[in-house]
């Protein structure tokens, strides 16, 4: 009874202080007023009790509402006052737990702890923090105003741009035809008078190689002809192994007859009209006995202990002819063979045409490299249109503030990996020791009110999703890629502080407007 008591007396003395009873804030204290009957209705109106009843530490009310100021009540609110900082609700159940909970120590008026009322302190610290924030969104908000100026101008030049590349093409498809006339004038001599060249030099070379056939022909005719009575026949053919068509290693009479038409024997005008054609590209030149290899002579058998088998009677080393020296005749023969092929070589090479035909393929060439110049221009006018187009086709912010960052890339490096975001581009990732290359995503669109940008389809994950990025956009006073992480399996988050997403501050007031007092 002496504790309600002195609660009641405390409460009065406070509510005649300050106007409202203890833990009620300012906003609130309109609905603790005392009426006429000196009632009080609950705030959830779930009841009404004597207005003396309120903290009088016993919860009356289902909502907590008559013991703002007091722990009885479970779900009630004491409001801190914090004069001179930022003022706050703390659940009723802290007051007087010999906690100090509120700056001002007003949550422990019991006198179980003594708290120190350092809300000025914070309350200092806290406004030279929201300077510095401010001093930094001001001079954020200064670039980000220059940042729109720059785009505006960039977009005005770029615009002016294509309209000079657009005129330029225009005249340009003007010369094109102009130049695909003179290049077609010129081509058609060129080409009548190389096909001229060529074709008399095709036809020089068909008599030539008729007459070299025809020697080759009666070459090998005399050759095959061993017993040089004018007709080369089956006997003849024998010899010559690659006329085995079976590859038994044996050339039969049915084989040579093959070769020969089916005939017995031939004269040299069949020979060199129906056989040598078919023949020409496996005959081969029979090679003398005397001029062939001698393989080396067989090894001997050894016995157990590694010494060549004793013969009977030592035989006599049987007598090798021994190849002519090569620095003798063949030297001279193989020089021969050797200068008729390059002779051959230069018959072949076709003439250089001449003065006449050369000016006119000159010429053609100048008119061709002309239309080529000019239609290189024309193709790289409209790459240069098409970029021009894309980029300001882009949508680059509300008032085009992000289009600073396009063409510029930033990276992070956390212990493992060197993220590297491009803007209006791509976002990747990269091995810190080195490595390839992930792609995590490409330019794809806005979300959040120009807050988030996304960039997806990119590099896919075994078993798993696309890539995929979200870089959240903050206010800072430089252009900044601050953090990076994979929220979930395969979709990463970037944080970007940049000049661009600073708003204007709001302009410091006078009078803080946390202080209720």
């Amino acid at each position: 009874m002496y504790c309600i008591y002195f609660l009641l007396i405390v409460g009065v003395k406070v509510s005649a202080e300050i106007g409202r009873p203890r833990g009620v804030s300012i906003s609130m204290a309109s609905k603790y007023e005392p009426n006429d009957q000196k009632i009080f209705r609950c705030l959830d109106g779930s009841g009404t009790i004597p207005y003396e009843h309120l903290n009088d530490d016993y919860c009356d009310c289902a909502d907590g509402s008559d013991e703002p100021g007091t722990s009885a009540c479970t779900n009630g609110k004491f409001h801190c006052t914090n004069a001179g900082y930022t003022p706050k609700n703390v659940q009723s159940s802290r007051v007087n737990d010999g906690v100090c909970d509120c700056c001002d120590g007003s949550d422990e008026y019991e006198g179980k702890i003594e708290c120190v009322n350092n809300c000025k302190e914070l309350g200092k610290k806290m406004r030279e923090e929201q300077d510095e924030k401010r001093r930094l969104q001001e001079e954020g908000f200064k670039k980000r105003e220059g940042f729109i100026a720059e785009a505006n101008n960039m977009m005005e030049g770029k615009k002016l741009k294509i309209q000079e590349l657009e005129k330029e093409k225009t005249e340009l498809q003007d010369k094109l035809k102009e130049l695909e006339a003179k290049k077609a004038e010129a081509e058609g001599p060129e080409k009548e008078a190389k096909d001229k060249h060529e074709q008399a030099w095709k036809e020089q070379k068909e008599v030539r190689d008729k007459e070299r056939s025809a020697i080759k022909a009666r070459e090998a005719f005399d050759e095959l002809d061993l017993n040089k009575d004018g007709f080369v026949d089956v006997l003849e053919i024998i010899p010559h192994m690659e006329f085995d068509i079976d590859s038994n290693g044996v050339v039969s009479e049915e084989e040579a007859k093959e070769h020969l038409e089916d005939n017995e024997k031939v004269d040299f005008d069949e020979f060199s009209s129906r056989i040598w054609g078919n023949i020409q590209s496996i005959y081969k030149k029979l090679v003398p006995d005397d001029q062939k290899e001698v393989p080396p002579p067989p090894v001997e058998p050894q016995g157990e202990t590694g010494v060549p088998a004793p013969t009977e009677e030592p035989q006599a080393t049987p007598h090798i002819t021994p190849i002519p020296d090569e620095g003798d005749d063949y030297d001279d023969e193989d020089d021969e063979d050797e200068d008729d092929e390059e002779d051959a070589v230069d018959e072949d090479k076709m003439p250089e045409y001449d003065e006449e035909t050369k000016a006119l393929i000159a010429a053609a060439d100048e008119a061709r490299k002309n239309h080529e110049e000019a239609d290189k221009r024309s193709r790289d006018i409209d790459g240069e249109i098409t970029t021009l187009t894309s980029y300001l086709n882009t949508d680059y912010g509300k008032d085009k503030e992000y289009a600073i960052l396009r063409d510029n890339c930033y990276e992070y490096t956390d212990r493992e990996y060197t993220y590297k975001l491009c803007p209006f581009a791509t976002a990747s990732q990269r091995p810190k020791a080195g490595g390839h290359e992930t792609n995590l995503g490409r330019w794809g669109r806005w979300e959040n009110d120009y807050k988030v940008q996304v960039y997806d389809h990119g590099q896919n994950c075994w078993n798993g999703p696309d890539r995929s990025v979200k870089v959240h956009l903050t206010c800072g006073p430089e252009h900044q890629l601050t953090n990076a992480y994979e929220p979930s399996r395969c979709e990463y988050a970037f944080d970007f502080i940049t000049p661009c997403a600073c708003n204007q501050p709001p302009q410091p007031q006078d009078k803080d407007p946390h202080d209720e007092l």
